[in-house]
Protein backbone atom coordinates (compact mmCIF):
# COMPACT_ATOMS: atom_id res chain seq x y z
CA UNK A 1 0.00 0.00 0.00
CA UNK A 2 0.92 3.30 -1.07
CA UNK A 3 1.40 5.18 2.07
CA UNK A 4 3.33 8.68 0.51
CA UNK A 5 0.41 11.23 -1.39
CA UNK A 6 3.02 12.29 -3.33
CA UNK A 7 3.36 9.20 -5.10
CA UNK A 8 0.62 7.86 -7.25
CA UNK A 9 1.23 3.74 -8.12
CA UNK A 10 -0.68 2.88 -11.53
CA UNK A 11 -2.22 -0.62 -12.47
CA UNK A 12 -0.96 -3.82 -10.93
CA UNK A 13 1.94 -4.56 -8.24
CA UNK A 14 3.92 -7.12 -9.49
CA UNK A 15 5.36 -9.82 -7.04
CA UNK A 16 8.19 -11.54 -9.12
CA UNK A 17 10.65 -12.11 -6.56
CA UNK A 18 13.88 -10.32 -6.29
CA UNK A 19 16.84 -12.15 -7.77
CA UNK A 20 20.35 -10.90 -8.41
CA UNK A 21 22.62 -12.62 -11.10
CA UNK A 22 26.32 -11.81 -12.04
CA UNK A 23 27.26 -9.24 -14.35
CA UNK A 24 26.10 -9.74 -18.12
CA UNK A 25 27.64 -7.36 -20.61
CA UNK A 26 24.84 -8.38 -22.88
CA UNK A 27 23.19 -5.25 -20.85
CA UNK A 28 25.13 -2.59 -22.47
CA UNK A 29 23.67 -4.16 -25.89
CA UNK A 30 20.34 -4.43 -24.19
CA UNK A 31 20.17 -0.58 -23.54
CA UNK A 32 21.40 0.11 -27.21
CA UNK A 33 18.46 -1.66 -28.76
CA UNK A 34 16.24 -0.03 -26.59
CA UNK A 35 17.70 3.55 -26.35
CA UNK A 36 16.98 3.18 -30.66
CA UNK A 37 13.32 1.90 -29.94
CA UNK A 38 12.88 5.07 -27.52
CA UNK A 39 14.39 7.55 -29.78
CA UNK A 40 11.79 6.69 -32.63
CA UNK A 41 8.84 6.34 -30.08
CA UNK A 42 9.85 9.67 -27.99
CA UNK A 43 11.01 13.30 -29.94
CA UNK A 44 10.91 14.98 -26.50
CA UNK A 45 13.50 12.48 -25.20
CA UNK A 46 16.67 15.48 -25.04
CA UNK A 47 18.71 12.49 -23.49
CA UNK A 48 18.57 8.36 -22.90
CA UNK A 49 20.83 7.05 -20.85
CA UNK A 50 21.78 3.37 -19.12
CA UNK A 51 21.85 4.09 -15.47
CA UNK A 52 21.11 1.06 -12.51
CA UNK A 53 23.24 -1.53 -11.50
CA UNK A 54 23.61 -3.32 -15.46
CA UNK A 55 25.21 -0.10 -16.10
CA UNK A 56 28.02 -0.51 -14.19
CA UNK A 57 30.49 -3.44 -16.00
CA UNK A 58 31.12 -5.54 -12.89
CA UNK A 59 27.81 -5.61 -10.53
CA UNK A 60 26.21 -8.19 -10.08
CA UNK A 61 21.99 -6.71 -11.07
CA UNK A 62 18.46 -7.90 -10.91
CA UNK A 63 18.60 -8.60 -14.97
CA UNK A 64 16.09 -5.57 -15.29
CA UNK A 65 17.72 -2.78 -17.71
CA UNK A 66 17.14 0.65 -16.14
CA UNK A 67 17.05 3.61 -18.68
CA UNK A 68 16.65 7.29 -17.78
CA UNK A 69 15.21 9.47 -20.19
CA UNK A 70 15.34 12.99 -19.80
CA UNK A 71 12.89 15.44 -21.38
CA UNK A 72 12.23 19.40 -20.44
CA UNK A 73 8.90 19.06 -19.24
CA UNK A 74 7.77 16.07 -16.96
CA UNK A 75 4.45 17.07 -16.03
CA UNK A 76 3.61 17.21 -19.71
CA UNK A 77 3.09 13.67 -19.84
CA UNK A 78 1.59 14.15 -23.22
CA UNK A 79 4.63 14.59 -24.82
CA UNK A 80 6.00 11.03 -23.90
CA UNK A 81 3.76 8.78 -22.22
CA UNK A 82 2.09 7.62 -25.96
CA UNK A 83 5.22 6.97 -26.82
CA UNK A 84 6.85 5.45 -24.11
CA UNK A 85 3.75 2.91 -23.94
CA UNK A 86 4.15 2.21 -27.77
CA UNK A 87 7.61 0.31 -26.68
CA UNK A 88 5.77 -2.39 -24.36
CA UNK A 89 6.07 -0.76 -21.11
CA UNK A 90 3.40 0.81 -19.04
CA UNK A 91 3.01 4.26 -16.58
CA UNK A 92 3.64 2.41 -13.41
CA UNK A 93 4.26 5.79 -11.04
CA UNK A 94 4.25 8.85 -10.77
CA UNK A 95 5.97 11.50 -8.15
CA UNK A 96 6.82 14.77 -8.58
CA UNK A 97 9.51 15.19 -11.21
CA UNK A 98 9.57 11.72 -11.99
CA UNK A 99 7.75 8.42 -14.11
CA UNK A 100 8.04 5.10 -14.12
CA UNK A 101 7.31 2.44 -16.37
CA UNK A 102 7.37 -1.25 -16.84
CA UNK A 103 5.99 -4.20 -18.56
CA UNK A 104 2.96 -4.76 -17.84
CA UNK A 105 2.06 -7.38 -14.75
CA UNK A 106 2.96 -10.95 -15.52
CA UNK A 107 5.38 -10.29 -18.43
CA UNK A 108 9.32 -10.44 -17.91
CA UNK A 109 10.81 -6.94 -16.09
CA UNK A 110 13.82 -6.89 -18.81
CA UNK A 111 13.49 -3.05 -18.73
CA UNK A 112 12.29 -0.13 -16.64
CA UNK A 113 12.45 3.67 -18.18
CA UNK A 114 12.43 6.14 -15.76
CA UNK A 115 11.47 10.07 -17.18
CA UNK A 116 13.00 13.28 -15.26
CA UNK A 117 13.58 16.68 -16.33
CA UNK A 118 16.76 17.59 -18.36
CA UNK A 119 19.59 18.65 -15.33
CA UNK A 120 17.21 17.84 -12.33
CA UNK A 121 18.33 16.35 -9.31
CA UNK A 122 17.23 12.98 -10.19
CA UNK A 123 19.05 12.93 -13.29
CA UNK A 124 22.21 14.15 -11.97
CA UNK A 125 22.04 11.34 -8.51
CA UNK A 126 21.68 8.63 -11.10
CA UNK A 127 24.63 9.55 -13.70
CA UNK A 128 26.99 10.71 -10.67
CA UNK A 129 26.12 7.55 -8.37
CA UNK A 130 26.78 5.13 -11.68
CA UNK A 131 29.54 6.61 -12.80
CA UNK A 132 31.15 6.57 -9.22
CA UNK A 133 30.78 3.11 -9.23
CA UNK A 134 32.50 2.50 -12.70
CA UNK A 135 35.32 4.25 -11.38
CA UNK A 136 35.28 3.43 -8.06
CA UNK A 137 35.66 -0.24 -7.90
CA UNK A 138 35.65 -0.98 -3.84
CA UNK A 139 32.61 0.87 -3.35
CA UNK A 140 31.29 -1.26 -6.60
CA UNK A 141 32.41 -4.61 -4.90
CA UNK A 142 30.47 -3.26 -1.80
CA UNK A 143 27.53 -2.47 -2.90
CA UNK A 144 27.37 -5.67 -4.91
CA UNK A 145 27.78 -7.55 -1.73
CA UNK A 146 25.34 -5.98 0.04
CA UNK A 147 22.55 -6.13 -2.72
CA UNK A 148 23.60 -9.93 -2.60
CA UNK A 149 22.78 -9.78 0.85
CA UNK A 150 19.88 -7.88 1.03
CA UNK A 151 17.81 -9.72 -1.94
CA UNK A 152 18.02 -12.18 -0.27
CA UNK A 153 16.86 -10.73 3.44
CA UNK A 154 14.23 -9.01 1.17
CA UNK A 155 13.82 -11.32 -1.83
CA UNK A 156 9.65 -11.09 -1.95
CA UNK A 157 9.62 -7.24 -0.88
CA UNK A 158 11.08 -4.86 -3.97
CA UNK A 159 10.04 -2.07 -2.06
CA UNK A 160 11.82 -3.53 1.37
CA UNK A 161 15.02 -4.05 -0.63
CA UNK A 162 15.35 -0.72 -2.48
CA UNK A 163 14.38 1.03 1.20
CA UNK A 164 17.10 -1.24 2.12
CA UNK A 165 20.09 -0.18 -0.26
CA UNK A 166 18.74 3.65 0.38
CA UNK A 167 21.61 4.30 3.08
CA UNK A 168 24.09 2.73 0.88
CA UNK A 169 23.22 5.12 -1.86
CA UNK A 170 23.32 7.97 0.15
CA UNK A 171 26.30 7.67 1.47
CA UNK A 172 28.21 7.08 -2.12
CA UNK A 173 26.57 10.11 -3.51
CA UNK A 174 27.72 11.94 -1.11
CA UNK A 175 31.34 10.92 -1.43
CA UNK A 176 30.65 11.01 -5.38
CA UNK A 177 30.13 14.85 -4.74
CA UNK A 178 33.26 15.23 -2.96
CA UNK A 179 35.55 13.36 -5.17
CA UNK A 180 37.68 15.57 -7.44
Amino acid sequence: MNENPRIELLGESGADPIGIVAYDPAWRAGFVEWRVRLLRAVPAAVRIDHVGSTAVPGLPAKPTIDIQVSVVDVEDESVYVPGIESTGVVLRMREPGHRYFRPPAGEPRVVQIHVCGIESDWEADHLLFRDYLRGHPEDRDAYATLKLELAEQHRDDRLAYTDAKTQFILTTLDKAHRSP
